[in-house]
C-alpha cells in the first residue's frame, strides 16, 4: 500500500494523519500476517528508532476502535494485529503461532443459519468468526500467504 492510500485510510476514518499512525499502518501491511505489537516496533525500528511501544499500543487501539484493524487472539491468549477486514476465520498452528486467514462463504452461510434456528435468549449476534485450532504435518511447509 503506497503512501497516498495509508493517508487515505486514515482520514476516511477522521483521523489525524501523524507520522506514528502512518508508520503502524504501513507496517502493519507490509507484515501481513497477524503481527504483534513488538512485531510492528521491530519492523519500525530501522526508522523510528525512538517510537515507544506504548505508542504502538495506542495506535493500534485507535485503529481497533475505528474498524481499521482488527485483534486476534491466539490459544495463549497473545494478541496479534489483523488488516484484513472482509468476513473471515482463522487457521491458527499451536506449534509455530503461524495464523492465516480462512476465507469460506459456504461455511459463513452454515454458521448464519444456524445460529438464526438457534436463536441465543436476550443476545444479538452482531457477528461471528471461528479460530480453527491445530498443527500443520510436520512434512509440509505451512502456507506462505493467506487464503
Amino acid at each position: 500500500m503506497d503512501y497516498n492510500e495509508l493517508i487515505k485510510v486514515l482520514s476516511d476514518k477522521g483521523l489525524k494523519i501523524t507520522p506514528q499512525r502512518v508508520a503502524v499502518l504501513e507496517a502493519l501491511y507490509e507484515i501481513k500476517n497477524h503481527p504483534s505489537a513488538e512485531e510492528i516496533r521491530q519492523k519500525l525500528h530501522s526508522r523510528y528508532p525512538s517510537i515507544a511501544i506504548g505508542t504502538i499500543y495506542n495506535v493500534l487501539d485507535t485503529f481497533c476502535e475505528q474498524g481499521i484493524i482488527k485483534k486476534v487472539k491466539t490459544d495463549s491468549d497473545f494478541v496479534r494485529y489483523d488488516v484484513d477486514m472482509e468476513k473471515h476465520h482463522h487457521i491458527y498452528c499451536e506449534n509455530c503461532n503461524h495464523i492465516e486467514n480462512y476465507h469460506d462463504p459456504e461455511l459463513d452461510e452454515l454458521l448464519k443459519d444456524y445460529f438464526e434456528k438457534k436463536r441465543i435468549p436476550n443476545f444479538q449476534i452482531k457477528e461471528f468468526n471461528l479460530q480453527i485450532i491445530g498443527r500443520y504435518n510436520e512434512n509440509q511447509n505451512k502456507p506462505n500467504q493467506n487464503k
